[in-house]
């Protein structure tokens, strides 16, 4: 849960979900936590897949957490680190039960409360635990089920709340972040329906890990909103593939994946060669806050708590369990400029989901794609040939007045396009064509850039696959 600056505008989601659930395996059997009831049992682990920590979070109502699970973490900061957690928060966390305590009905309720003077209190739990972490060559899935706290617009600003991962060599050192690597699961703010999923990694600021951003994407909750209902939140972490990936999920959806390739080997390596702890809070204030307009101010109204349900950890020894193996992308140099390039086969993004296709050929889309977004498919080989035309197996439901262009850029997402074209509603998210478009002449080999550019916030635009001609 660090400082984030320079995040995505936010977007609704604003499609139908159904379609990519079947394949999700997995995932699948938490994509109907919105349907459930308050106090939900954690679903049975599928085929290859084992419990190794679960908290129901039952008890008597008004008792605090379970301390052989968990272990409270007060003050306003690590004894000897960074200030305000190193984030800016102005809360100071309790072990009291008015901040942190079950409700008696299955869920734990993290709540910041204000006294008569204008201090904030609030609560943050640890696991015990810090050993979190895949087996060689398997996977380890962390997921919890919660509702974010139920208070929007201007009685929210400030509000924080994280479901989040450090890595274990943090506890007793408290500055060697972000380095040791930090996986944020569900992070939101100022009630806003969204959460942002974001793996932190190598040098502050800046570095291979884009810090403090992180490399995060982001998704709108769909049926009840994050504040209005109870939602799932997830990352597997997949040592079963080649290259290694983080796999982070909304009610059973895959929204955004980090892969290792996408740093250098050190920074992953220092990011992943240990374990991990959990931890559940509701900040107040700080950096990420401060990005969507700050607080908290006169007008945020304390009390809203984090409802959480459960929190399971999952594991599948050898490559097992049922979620899909991802598309690997294959070496630089090796991608064919005149053959079609499979979107979902990028190298590195930012606002990128998947969802599965019913356009001719199956397999998968890009989705989500929104102003800012971007995807990397490295080395594409033009040949001697110039290639002077780009065509996108597009489609979009976007809704009236929303429309965005795709662009092409060589070699980096912020060098001058090379050529566009432009999309608005093709009669929905699955309605696909192929949309042509000039390019300035291209040869030899090159990492393409897919940018996405509107002048609104919301979706505009799926992409199924690219290629381009003479």
């Amino acid at each position: 849960m660090s400082a984030t600056s320079g995040i995505p505008t936010r977007r609704p989601l604003g499609r139908a979900l159904v379609a990519v659930l079947g394949t999700l395996g997995l995932a699948a059997a938490v994509a109907t936590a919105t349907a459930l009831p308050a106090d939900a049992s954690a679903p049975t682990p599928p085929s290859g897949w084992s419990q190794v920590f679960l908290d129901d979070f039952n008890g008597p109502a008004g008792s605090g957490i379970n301390t052989a699970n968990w272990q409270y973490t007060t003050g306003t900061s690590y004894p000897g680190g960074p200030a305000g957690f190193g984030t800016g928060e102005v809360e100071t966390m309790t072990s009291s039960t008015s901040n942190v305590s079950l409700d008696g009905a299955g869920n734990l309720r993290i709540t910041p409360r204000r006294d008569t003077a204008g201090n904030w209190t609030s609560g943050r739990v640890e696991t015990n635990r810090s050993d979190f972490q895949p087996p060689a060559g398997g996977k380890l899935r962390v997921e919890a089920r919660l509702q974010m706290p139920n208070v929007t617009g201007a009685a929210a600003k400030g509000y924080w709340p994280a479901f989040w991962m450090l890595g274990a060599p943090y506890r007793g050192n408290w500055w060697n972040w972000p380095g040791v690597g930090e996986l944020d699961i569900m992070e939101n703010v100022q009630g806003i329906n969204n959460e942002w999923a974001t793996m932190h990694c190598g040098t502050s600021p800046g570095g291979p890990c884009n810090e403090k951003s992180g490399i995060g994407g982001q998704k709108a909750c769909a049926g009840t909103t994050c504040q209005g209902g109870f939602h799932t939140y997830a990352v597997e972490w997949d040592r079963s593939t080649s290259p290694e990936e983080m796999r982070f999920y909304l009610d059973g959806v895959n929204f955004h994946t980090v892969r290792q390739n996408q740093v250098d080997a050190t920074t992953w390596a220092n990011a992943t060669n240990h374990g991990y702890f959990i931890i559940l809070n509701v900040a107040m204030g700080g950096e990420f806050p401060a990005a969507f307009g700050g607080g908290p101010d006169g007008g945020t109204d304390p009390g809203h708590p984090l409802v959480v349900d459960y929190v399971q950890v999952l594991q599948s020894a050898g490559g097992g369990g049922t979620t899909p193996p991802p598309t690997t992308p294959p070496p630089s140099g090796n991608r064919d400029a005149y053959s079609a390039i499979q979107a979902e086969s990028y190298d590195g993004q930012a606002g990128v989901g998947t969802e599965t296709t019913t356009d001719t050929g199956g397999g998968q889309n890009i989705s989500t794609l929104a102003n800012g977004d971007y995807a990397l498919y490295k080395g594409v080989d033009f040949g001697s040939t110039a290639a002077r035309q780009f065509y996108g197996r597009v489609a979009s439901g976007a809704a009236g007045g929303v429309s965005g262009v795709v662009e092409v850029r060589l070699d980096s997402r912020t060098s001058a396009p090379i050529g566009s074209f432009a999309v608005a509603d093709t009669g929905g998210w699955q309605a696909w064509r192929t949309v042509p478009a000039n390019i300035s002449s291209v040869t030899g080999t090159h990492d393409v850039y897919l940018t996405f550019t509107s002048g609104q916030s919301a979706d505009f635009v799926n992409v199924n696959w690219f290629d381009f001609g003479h």
